[in-house]
């Protein structure tokens, strides 16, 4: 029993304190592309994870399938910060996501970051049906056609990531369209935009861009800027129909077994903890047990009279 409880105890402890110390106790890196998240086909582009000063490991790794917590393809784990590829192709395009480990403790992950290919396909025609030059509190509506049956189309500004937007397309003219709509512009919406094409199966991989259109908004502003037109969807969630995107705060445990999730490996590390803490509390309850009663009776056998022998 000496031995015993001393090991359950410890080793309640050492699972315990492994749950908790892997949770991703660290803040998230930064992840960013290099020149761009946006990438023409065959050109290079350079992954970066950011860390603090005093981070020991990096790892990159990309999401294999969006949406799933569990298949991640791991692409660097070791000193360097850096994921350097020399020719864009569209099996390296998608959500990529890395953590750093300072010692022994794992960050949490850092933001998603998506990785589009451009220049797969013919560029698509952008135009607009309200003019180029327009003032402040007009409705602007810019139209993307394309002969291509594109499933979608992606309207970006130029200097504005921020401001990507993907919608889906109708059929229209032999082709397929979409019309994007600002609602009472500012001159903050002033700018260089394009689209692209793009289909569902491969969200991430687009068609070259079309040709720039400049749009004007001249006079001074009416008010402040509006909320975005509830048709068009912000670039967070311009992937949601293959993406369900990660929990950006979601711990990271690189050494958990081949195919666990993260979730799935902290259950089984919980469960054992308690199950050791529970085995060690009957246990103990036993060992008082039997000592308080092995303690009442030898307080009675000396309370019993002693029989004197016969003569």
């Amino acid at each position: 029993m000496s031995l015993v409880l001393p090991t359950l105890l410890y080793l309640g402890l050492y699972l315990t304190q492994s749950s908790w110390v892997q949770e991703g106790s660290l803040p998230p890196p930064v992840i960013t592309a290099q020149p761009g998240s946006m990438v023409l086909y065959n050109e290079p582009v350079t992954i970066l994870c950011q860390g603090p000063p005093d981070a020991e490991t990096y790892e990159i790794y990309k999401v294999e399938e969006p949406g799933s917590r569990d298949r991640r393809k791991l692409l660097v784990a070791e000193m360097t910060d850096t994921l350097y590829i020399q020719e864009m192709k569209p099996d390296q395009t998608g959500l990529y996501r890395c953590s750093y480990e300072s010692g022994e403790h794992w960050s949490l992950l850092s933001d998603p970051l998506h990785v589009v290919m451009t220049g797969s396909y013919d560029k698509p025609s952008l135009s607009s049906m309200s003019g180029t030059v327009v003032a402040p509190g007009d409705n602007v509506a810019l139209q993307c056609f394309s002969r291509i049956k594109f499933d979608a189309f992606i309207l970006t500004k130029e200097d504005a990531p921020q401001f990507t937007q993907r919608q889906s397309s109708t059929a229209q003219d032999n082709g397929q369209q979409t019309t994007f709509h600002m609602d009472h512009v500012t001159s903050t919406q002033a700018g260089t935009y394009r689209c692209y094409g793009a289909f569902t199966k491969d969200p991430y991989v687009w068609s070259h861009p079309s040709k720039p259109l400049q749009l004007v908004v001249r006079g001074k502003d009416a008010g402040p800027s509006p909320r975005p037109n509830k048709e068009t969807t912000p670039i967070s969630s311009r992937f949601s129909e293959a993406d369900d995107n990660p929990d950006p705060t979601e711990p990271h445990r690189p050494h958990g077994p081949a195919g666990w999730s993260v979730s799935r490996v902290n259950q089984v590390r919980l469960s054992l903890a308690s199950l050791v803490l529970l085995v060690l509390v009957v246990l103990v309850a036993e060992a008082c047990y039997s000592h308080k009663r092995s303690f009442y009776r030898l307080r009675s056998e000396e309370k019993m009279p002693k029989m004197c022998p016969l003569a």
